[in-house]
């Protein structure tokens, strides 16, 4: 009985293994040969406060797909911003070497002739170029001079438009998202159903808010028409100068001095020596500077852990009062009513993850971020600190930026409860930063056609389908075999 057995076992694995090479024939399987080489790309994001640089990275052989373009790696430049190097420009230009120096270990040395490189400047040199232009075009020539001296393809040092920084922001996380095309299993692309995010940056110097609209813009400077992939969108988008975070903090600090005399949104416990010229140098402030100090005076300011006074304080930064459309934002600016679901990030993210992280409060609603605001906004100095030892920098500044970001979205962007749910505050996609970078060196490589993406593969979808069923046919005849020969072998055992 058990030779018989034994005799069947051949027969049998024959069988199987057959059946398992029908199955990998027609399981469709990646391609097993040498991973393609890749490009890289390296964007140098030179903000109001601070510089940093990204490199992305993407398959060589797949420049105008999507999906593909990542973030490989970044690095923070030490220092301020360029513009902080007015004075100085050649600093400006020295700030950068360490992160280009790490550039060049990153970036494959075959690369490096090929990798395209760019710098943009943001509000920050916005604002300089508004108060000096000759210092502005001294710093970007300072720093034009640095990057020349890498191997890489310098494509240019140039200070983007509000309106530039936050298309690329948008673009940035809808490409991310995969929220302008997909690529299908079957090898062919297909147009999302789900729509498109709109983006909020709050940076240094200024915010941006871009989002799809339905119909023209009643102001046509609010609206930029894209073509991305065969799609055609109408994007509303307005940068507004001043009212990034470290701006909103001089004018909060300027207007504290002039009211009260001392800062309604500074913790109780908490003070600091103010020298005037460094509050009113910006374009900002200047228009608060006091006739009766000069810029070398210092005033010593308390801080009151005063929400209410807080609030008023930074809704006197808004003006609701004029509109000469059907309905604005602030400060007389067309805005359509915000739709859809919305990704902010920058400080808005780092301001709500503070006050989710750190201080332990639910924001899913505009509630519970007004209740977290005026939670943070009791806090003294001592209780603060007991809860983040260690970081003295930002933390006095909590609770202004956070009443600041609760206005702006509730008051000035119109966000109400059931719009705000949709909001999502992130830092990164996947594991590529959020923020305009990325968008900007897409639309500069073209790395986003105009029209549609082919197919990948050189097989039709009808022909995918007949070999899906040809290989489904082969699979159950071979199913069909192997049982025959099971039942054979169970029948001739027991004979």
């Amino acid at each position: 009985m058990a030779g018989k057995v034994l005799s069947l076992l051949p027969p049998l694995l024959l069988a199987a293994a057959g059946l398992a090479g029908l199955l990998l024939l027609c399981v469709p399987t990646r391609d097993v040969r040498e991973p393609p080489a890749l490009k890289y790309g390296i964007v140098l994001d030179a903000g109001s406060s601070h510089t940093s640089m990204f490199i992305y990275k993407w398959p060589a052989d797949k420049e105008n797909d999507t999906g593909i373009v990542g973030q490989h790696s970044s690095c923070e430049v030490h220092g301020g911003g360029i513009s902080s190097y007015a004075d100085n420009p050649s600093r400006a230009g020295q700030s950068l070497v360490e992160c280009l120096d790490q550039a060049l270990q990153e970036v494959p040395r075959e690369r490096h002739v090929g990798t395209p490189l760019y710098l943009g400047a943001t509000a920050g040199m916005r604002l300089l170029k508004l108060t000096s232009p000759e210092a502005s075009a001294n710093v970007l020539a300072a720093v034009t001079q640095t990057l020349t001296q890498y191997p890489f393809d310098f494509r240019g040092a140039h200070i983007l438009s509000g309106q530039d920084e936050g298309v690329f922001g948008w673009v940035t996380a809808n490409y991310l998202l995969e929220n302008f095309i997909k690529y299908g299993w079957v090898g062919q692309w297909f147009q999302p159903r789900k729509g498109t995010l709109g983006a909020m940056d709050l940076g240094g110097a200024s915010t941006q808010i871009t989002f799809e609209m339905a119909g023209p813009a009643e102001d046509p400077t609010n609206e930029v028409q894209l073509r991305l992939y065969g799609q055609h969108y109408r994007v509303y988008t307005h940068s507004f100068l001043c009212y990034g975070r470290d701006q909103v903090l001089l004018r909060l600090l300027a207007g504290a001095l002039q009211t009260y005399g001392f800062h309604p949104c500074w913790p109780r416990g908490y003070s600091s020596q103010v020298l005037l010229q460094d509050v009113y140098e910006s374009p900002c402030t200047a228009a608060q500077w006091p006739q009766t100090f000069t810029g070398s005076t210092r005033v010593n300011l308390s801080g009151t852990s005063d929400p209410a006074l807080c609030r008023g304080l930074i809704l006197e930064l808004f003006n609701f009062s004029s509109c000469h459309f059907s309905q604005c934002s602030f400060n007389g600016i067309f805005q359509p009513p915000v739709a859809g679901n919305f990704i902010a990030f920058s400080a808005f993210f780092y301001t709500v993850d503070f006050l989710r992280t750190v201080m332990g409060l639910p924001v899913e609603t505009l509630q519970q971020l007004e209740v977290a605001v005026v939670t943070i906004c009791n806090q003294t100095w001592s209780e603060l600190q007991a809860r983040v030892p260690g970081e003295q920098a930002r933390l006095p500044d909590y609770c202004a930026v956070a009443t600041f970001v609760q206005q702006l979205l509730s008051q000035g962007y119109g966000f109400q409860e059931h719009a705000f749910r949709g909001v999502t505050f992130q830092k990164k996609a996947g594991d590529t930063t959020v923020g305009w970078a990325l968008g900007y060196m897409l639309n500069l490589t073209n790395l986003i056609p105009a029209e549609p993406p082919g197919m990948r593969k050189g097989t039709d979808f009808s022909a995918w389908v007949a070999l899906v069923l040809l290989c489904a046919a082969i699979l159950l005849a071979a199913a069909v075999l192997l049982l025959r020969r099971v039942r054979a072998a169970k029948l001739s055992s027991t004979i």
